[in-house]
């Protein structure tokens, strides 16, 4: 196909390339790419260069694109590879995310608002690219291919959030599966860390984050964090292990972060971290015990949010670093009473609803870890179950129903009966007198009620059974109630 009239356009022909070449001549494609990273460094917002630049890719030739001239020559092929490596950051750079000048700041909305348009085009322009490259190109261009995905991986996924539109998520998502495509990857994880190491970009794509990924920098970027969290969250076991060293301190800075929702990317990370990394690994140089500090300060927070993510995280960290207490024949105190102790010390007091509910998932975990090593916190334990029993939580009283399994599990270690007695007799008729409760939820408290009531009697060697009817009657609960328990 003729591509002088879209050379012009360019303005990239030259009386150079129409002159005869010499023998083993230098592709017109290195000098072409050369004069079209200049005008796209200086190329207006407005420019209509990149949808040029598009429409050059889909017209040309793929050996011109990629002259098989060069399979024998190192050295020009080196050459090409920095020249599109070159153009490729040129095209991305048009559509770079401002930059925050303090480290701490934050950009209005508005300064993101030209950002869709030209992230589209030249999402289309490196689609267009893309589709030029064949899987069996031969060796070289394979490795050409490894040398620009990076920046093109990351450009991809910097335009799946929030501050792009439905057109250009569209376009951005396009691009990654060309790029997928043209290297025969199945997915993401598969491009990042594959079965073949040397067919993997993870490492470059962490060489073009890490620089930026500093304490000082790393704010200044919205697009940063994504881009890392997003990359980390694709690779599994077994090959995370290897780039341990250099994915878990950008993870601790956002970990560490004073804004929640960065926080929780952090503890996100890490625990993606814990789940597909050997023990022996985290072991390695005491980074399960750094990682345990890190997240173990975060139960001092306020923020629902961010606690329900790290009692999740703690939960397997601490199989990491200790035998749970349930299996210790010697059940000494170890890090699993140290959280359990500290959550309900902060449930006794709480009254935010929101908190309530998150501590109230995680006990059950935790108190079915430790095992009967529970006995040693019952002195805090059962005034929690008591309080929370008490107050309810519609309208799927979640709280009460994680309760009523809490306590059907170490109800023969409590030694206060009356008053465990008295609380779920209490919850029975609450339960039958509250009209606003559905009926599944209704039936669901009743039947845990009634369930710990009999696990009670058995207990205390049948002594609940005639307390219970006596305060039955006294109270006129409601029949279904004493049906239930009956």
């Amino acid at each position: 196909m003729d591509l002088s009239p879209l050379l012009h356009d360019l303005h990239l022909s030259s009386s150079s390339s129409e002159k005869p070449r010499l023998s083993n001549p230098l592709p017109p494609i290195t000098e072409l790419l050369s004069e079209l990273q200049k005008k796209l460094i200086g190329a207006a917002e407005s420019s209509p260069l990149i949808g040029q630049v598009e429409r050059l890719f889909q017209a040309a030739d793929p050996d011109w694109l990629f002259p098989p001239l060069l399979e024998d020559q190192d050295s020009r092929w080196a050459e090409l590879q920095a020249a599109y490596s070159s153009v490729i950051s040129a095209l991305i750079g048009c559509a770079a995310l401002p930059v925050c000048e303090e480290d701490c700041g934050s950009l209005d909305a508005s300064a993101y608002q030209s950002v869709p348009r030209r992230a589209a085009a030249v999402s289309s322009a490196l689609t267009a690219l893309l589709g030029n490259w064949e899987e069996g190109g031969g060796a070289r261009r394979a490795r050409l291919l490894l040398a620009v995905a990076p920046p093109i991986y990351l450009f991809s996924v910097t335009h799946f959030q929030v501050w792009t539109s439905a057109a250009s998520r569209t376009a951005a998502r396009r691009l990654q599966g060309a790029l997928l495509r043209a290297g025969g990857w199945r997915d993401s994880a598969h491009l990042l860390a594959g079965e073949e190491e040397d067919r993997c970009i993870l490492g470059g794509v962490l060489d073009i984050l890490q620089p930026q990924l500093t304490r000082e920098s790393w704010r200044r970027c919205a697009a940063l964090k994504l881009q890392f969290s997003w990359t980390l969250l694709q690779v599994t076991r077994p090959f995370l292990s290897p780039f341990l060293p250099r994915l878990l301190p950008p993870s601790l800075l956002l970990n560490d972060d004073y804004r929640p929702e960065n926080c929780m990317l952090g503890v996100r990370c890490l625990h993606h971290v814990v789940l597909n990394t050997p023990a022996a690994d985290l072991r390695q140089f005491n980074r399960a015990e750094v990682l345990y500090q890190a997240l173990f300060r975060h139960l001092y927070t306020s923020e629902a949010a961010v606690i329900q993510l790290v009692l999740s995280c703690l939960l397997d960290l601490l199989l990491v670093l200790e035998k749970p207490p349930s299996s210790d024949c010697r059940r000494k105190p170890c890090r699993h009473d140290d959280v359990l102790h500290l959550v309900l010390t902060h449930m006794e007091a709480e009254h935010k609803v929101e908190l309530r509910r998150v501590y109230a998932s995680a006990l059950p975990l935790y108190v079915e870890r430790v095992g009967v090593a529970v006995c040693r916190h019952l002195r805090l334990l059962v005034p929690v179950l008591l309080g929370y029993l008490e107050v309810g939580d519609p309208p799927e009283e979640s709280v009460r129903l994680k309760m009523l399994e809490v306590l059907q599990s170490t109800i023969r270690l409590a030694c206060r009966a009356d008053a465990l007695l008295r609380s779920l007799l209490r919850l029975l008729v609450d339960v039958s007198a509250d009209p606003g409760l559905s009926d599944s939820v209704r039936l669901q408290l009743m039947e845990g009620s009634s369930a710990s009531l009999r696990l009670l009697d058995a207990a205390t060697q049948r002594r609940v059974q005639v307390s219970h009817l006596v305060v039955a009657l006294q109270r006129r609960v409601h029949v279904t109630a004493i049906k239930h328990f009956c």
